[in-house]
């Protein structure tokens, strides 16, 4: 049997834009999707802390030390710039590697983006 766990989580960044005209996804500074093991193009879920909003979208990648996190298309009306937000991504296992996987998870600093 195959399960859902956490492979990896940004916990609390800010959101630095929303662009509504872009054709969607998230826009996150590869610093921060490469130390979250992380991929571009990955399916990710967004939590946004200020308004509870939870959505699905998928990873841009976003420049180097920037700390952008962009949210574009659609998901841009579920957020404010400066919004508080958690960025997840799961995986399928099988149950008895579940039991024992440890999911990489990053705390930048929510004022910059950056990693602490």
């Amino acid at each position: 049997m195959l399960v859902h766990v956490l492979k990896s989580k940004i916990h609390r960044v800010s959101v630095t834009e929303a662009n509504l005209n872009y054709i969607g996804s998230v826009t996150i500074d590869m610093d921060l999707v490469d130390a979250a093991n992380m991929i571009p193009n990955e399916r990710v879920s967004i939590v946004n802390n200020n308004n509870g909003e939870r959505f699905d979208t998928y990873i841009i990648p976003g420049e180097r030390g920037s700390g952008v996190v962009c949210m574009n298309g659609a998901a841009a009306r579920k957020v404010q710039p400066g919004d508080v937000i958690i960025i997840l991504s799961f995986a399928m296992m099988e149950m008895e590697e579940a039991k024992t996987f440890k999911p990489t998870i990053v705390f930048p600093d929510t004022a910059t983006n950056k990693l602490i």
